[in-house]
């Protein structure tokens, strides 16, 4: 699958807490300037950290997950969204989650399960136009993939079936050859047994 062809576009503008008592050392924000700078597997250990004391903080989660595809840890990455989406009642987030978590799959060749994040996504915010335009993509590919497959089962099934519609195939060759030696047996043994009859005398030793 040509993954260039459908229009892969994150939702990965981290989520940044404007709060008074956030400063420069607070690990949202460390991650998120470490995020930024594109380092992305330095940013993991700040979400982290946040979650480790709030674990339902899911705007650390969000951020854990586009660091973690960023870190190339798709697997990693969809976990974090579905822990927003099953337990997080912020429809933005759980929106912005579906739509992460369906560009991920298909990223990794999953399109099935890609169309169906595309569809929540835009069950949650029918507006969103890069969903409906990924769901488009992906759809066109796997019509296209079926399609591909439905020719190569139908090339197999010919070449499976050509062997018995042929008139010598292995096993009639087999018999063939077979009947043929019996055949040429039998011939000797009739030469034989003719030429014992034809003659009386020995030939003369000249």
């Amino acid at each position: 699958m040509n993954l260039k062809s459908l229009h892969i576009t994150l939702c990965f503008s981290i989520v940044a807490i404007s709060s008074v008592a956030q400063t420069t050392e607070d690990p949202m924000n460390l991650g998120n300037q470490r995020y930024l700078q594109g380092k992305y597997s330095e940013a993991v250990p700040f979400y982290q950290q946040i979650l480790q004391k709030n674990n339902s903080n899911f705007n650390a989660w969000y951020n854990l997950g586009a660091a973690y595809y960023k870190s190339d840890k798709a697997d990693e990455a969809l976990a974090a969204y579905d822990g927003i989406i099953k337990s997080s009642a912020d429809p933005k987030l759980v929106q912005k989650a579906w739509y992460n978590k369906g560009v991920v799959l298909t990223h990794q060749k999953k399109l099935l399960e890609s169309i169906e994040a595309y569809k929540k996504a835009l069950r949650l915010d029918p507006t969103d136009e890069d969903a409906r335009f990924n769901l488009q993509k992906a759809l066109e590919e796997l019509r296209k993939q079926q399609k591909q497959k439905k020719e190569q089962q139908k090339n197999k099934q010919t070449e499976q079936e050509s062997p018995e519609q042929s008139p010598m195939n292995k096993k009639q060759i087999d018999q063939w050859l077979q009947s043929l030696r019996q055949k040429e047996q039998d011939v000797q043994k009739k030469m034989q047994q003719k030429n014992g009859k034809g003659v009386s005398k020995p030939e003369k030793d000249w």
